[in-house]
């Protein structure tokens, strides 16, 4: 049998994690299509995490289980009061967006509770390359408040044309653009910024399933708010710190300048 390239075993965990930048997620690929060792080890671990990700290898807790737990966590004073998850969910939520109004609060828990498993999968791979781009300081590939040098920027770069919309007189200010690697496939990234908050927008041509589709899904993970709609051909996915209302907000905006 023959072992992978040393120096590829750390790139090849880093690829199938989603965790590599787009230089180096084309590098890798580049290097499993001409590399039967590191090609076969790079199926091996795909087979791996598919098996690991099966349902039938996990034990859910029976329902009253749960149940219990929340109720030692905050007992119910009366038969008539709202179920312990429910409870325990609006505490959550009201403790991290206090004042948000009750409309708002409601439907965001909704959007939370509903996300299919797919979208869930997809959401943390966007949040992870929304933190790594803040760590690595990696926010820009090139930087610049002109949407008309941002746009052609991506020329050649990806195969498709994202839009790009300054949204500065607005409140939103457009600080430039990046390629990143996404479930697969290089995406544009819009960075925007709200006062000290910033915004990256991911954005890819959506699929067959999305288009028209008058859908929004917002989320809250790992603590940064995520916002995903489709329009105009993409699929758009906004992950930020900002308050919810103000990230819905954006999306407004940008909706707005998209259907000019």
């Amino acid at each position: 049998m023959t072992l992978p390239c040393a120096d590829m075993e750390v790139l090849m965990h880093g690829h199938l994690d989603g965790e590599l930048d787009a230089a180096n997620s084309f590098g890798v690929e580049g290097h499993l299509r001409t590399c039967p060792a590191c090609g076969g080890e790079y199926q091996r671990l795909q087979v791996l995490r598919a098996t690991l990700r099966d349902d039938r290898l996990r034990y859910r807790a029976p329902d009253a289980l749960r149940v219990r737990i929340l109720e030692a966590i905050e007992p119910a004073p009366t038969a008539r009061a709202a179920p312990a998850a429910a409870r325990w969910w609006q505490r959550l939520w009201r403790d991290r967006y206090l004042g948000l109004p009750a409309a708002a609060f409601a439907a965001g828990l909704a959007m939370v509770l509903v996300l299919p498993r797919q979208s869930l999968d997809l959401e943390q791979e966007l949040v992870s390359e929304h933190i790594r781009s803040l760590m690595a300081g990696h926010i820009t590939d090139v930087t610049t408040s002109d949407q008309h040098m941002v746009k052609p920027w991506f020329d050649g770069r990806l195969d498709f044309a994202p839009p790009v919309i300054d949204l500065a007189s607005e409140g939103f200010a457009l600080t430039g653009g990046r390629l990143d690697y996404i479930a697969g496939r290089a995406v544009a990234a819009l960075v925007y910024k709200r006062r000290e908050h910033l915004i990256n927008l991911f954005i890819w041509p959506a699929e067959k399933a999305e288009v028209g589709a008058d859908r929004v899904q917002s989320s809250v993970n790992n603590g940064y708010n995520t916002l995903h709609w489709s329009g105009s051909g993409m699929t758009f996915w906004a992950i930020s710190d900002l308050n919810p209302a103000e990230l819905q907000e954006f999306m407004r905006r940008f909706q707005n300048h998209l259907a000019r």
